[in-house]
């Protein structure tokens, strides 16, 4: 398969956050092989769309639970923990297998109609979470949630991943749309040889780690009294030192920070659902500028409440400035970056993330017939980038590009009938309403 996309914008997401003009990006065989002005392209002979708007890379979200979408508005006015021992595990406990594959198809979906490609979910049920994945056309990093609570076996967990992986490896299906990796669920829910131990597999096979870490300040006083924070706790168990994302990480002193840069861990930032649930503004520039990858998530339907990744862009940029109070402390194209390339270097990926040669052809448009870009796709490149990240969004994708397959068309899925999988979610909430009654 060879595909050329011609648009009068293209944004590759390198690392200056460049604008090219009249250019393309060709993708042979799901990877890109040229980005660059018109001029200077190659000769080509595969199918070539003419667009009339803005390409970017795919978008990364570097922390999600999709699944909840059939949980969505649950306890949308409590804090934390009550939310997720009142509300989210009760209900939790309820769903089967076919629920969290239903439940995942209307997530990928959604995700995709907002020019998301690839989302790292840390959640249970695995073959069925990434059977609808596949579904889709979307691409995901797996890692299945490890807790040590009643009725659950956190041993089980890691050692059905384990097997998992060993079966079918770190990477596969089509252009290595599914990743697997381990998602202990934080040091509150699992002991600290529990994380060790987790960690030592994640290690052996190369996995991403995935674990909430200072999403709140309640959740973690006792790990913090014995280590000082859970950054320390992670280090002390022998947790950091292989590829290790640490969700949420709010609450972060400078020696924390300083740990994670020497480590390389990468942060997964949730700015919709921390300020949703109360649970603090994370200190993004401060990271940035110790050289921490930062990528960029939503977190679950059921905490944010959507999976709309430029809406956490532009969060993640408001949020930085009025803390900061300093409108200068992160612009567009850092935001941009943040849910981009930023998003995949977090998760370790050098694949994704930008529209580079070698990575795969996750690609989105967005159509420029809008208010937002009524100043002209000729505007200096700082306004365009302005303009897209503070007043259009996500809202005007009409087409998206995984691998060179085109799974979004006109805004909508072309493999999943949107409809439908709202349908299957309406039935799973209803059942789960009236089982918790």
């Amino acid at each position: 398969m060879s595909l050329r996309l011609h648009a009068p914008v293209v944004l590759p997401c390198d690392p200056s956050c460049s604008v090219l003009r009249d250019a393309v990006v060709d993708v042979v065989d799901g990877r890109i092989t040229f980005v660059g002005g018109s001029a200077d392209a190659p000769a080509f002979d595969g199918e070539v769309r003419q667009l009339t708007g803005i390409l970017l890379p795919g978008l990364v979200n570097t922390h999600a639970h999709s699944p909840m979408t059939v949980l969505r508005g649950l306890g949308s006015d409590l804090p934390l923990l009550r939310w997720l021992q009142e509300q989210m595990w009760p209900n939790e406990a309820q769903m089967t297998a076919a629920d969290v594959g239903t439940g995942m198809l209307l997530g990928a979906v959604e995700m995709l109609r907002h020019g998301v490609t690839t989302s790292a979910e840390m959640y249970f049920h695995g073959p069925e979470l990434v059977s609808s994945i596949l579904a889709a056309g979307s691409r995901v990093v797996f890692g299945a949630a490890i807790l040590d609570v009643p009725g659950m076996s956190w041993r089980s967990l890691m050692d059905e991943m384990t097997s998992w992986i060993d079966a079918d490896g770190l990477r596969f299906g089509p252009g290595e749309r599914v990743e697997l990796a381990y998602g202990p669920h934080s040091a509150y829910t699992l002991a600290p040889s529990m994380l060790t131990a987790v960690a030592e597999e994640a290690r052996a096979r190369e996995a991403l780690l995935m674990v909430h870490v200072a999403e709140s300040p309640e959740e973690d006083l006792a790990q913090r009294a014995e280590y000082g924070s859970v950054p320390a706790l992670l280090k002390a168990s022998d947790v950091l030192g292989g590829r290790v994302l640490s969700a949420h990480s709010v609450h972060l002193s400078d020696d924390d920070i300083a740990l994670y840069a020497s480590y390389g861990v990468g942060v997964a930032h949730c700015p919709g659902s921390n300020a949703k649930l109360a649970s603090g503004i994370a200190r993004v520039p401060a990271l940035l500028n110790a050289g921490v990858n930062v990528g960029l998530g939503t977190d679950g339907p059921a905490s944010n409440d959507d999976l709309d990744l430029l809406e956490e862009a532009r969060l993640a940029a408001l949020f930085a400035r009025v803390s900061a109070m300093d409108a200068t402390v992160l612009g567009a194209a850092q935001a941009l970056l943040m849910a981009t390339r930023g998003g995949a270097a977090a998760l370790g990926r050098e694949d994704i993330g930008a529209l580079e040669a070698g990575r795969w052809g996750d690609v989105v448009h967005i159509d420029v017939d809008d208010p937002a870009f009524a100043t002209g796709l000729d505007a200096p490149d700082s306004q365009l980038l302005a303009n897209l990240v503070w007043a259009s969004g996500a809202r005007r994708v009409t087409d998206v590009w995984v691998a060179g397959d085109h799974v979004v068309a006109g805004g909508e899925s072309t493999r999943v009938d949107r409809r439908e999988a709202q349908a299957g979610v309406t039935a799973v909430a209803s059942r789960l309403r009236s089982v918790n009654l």
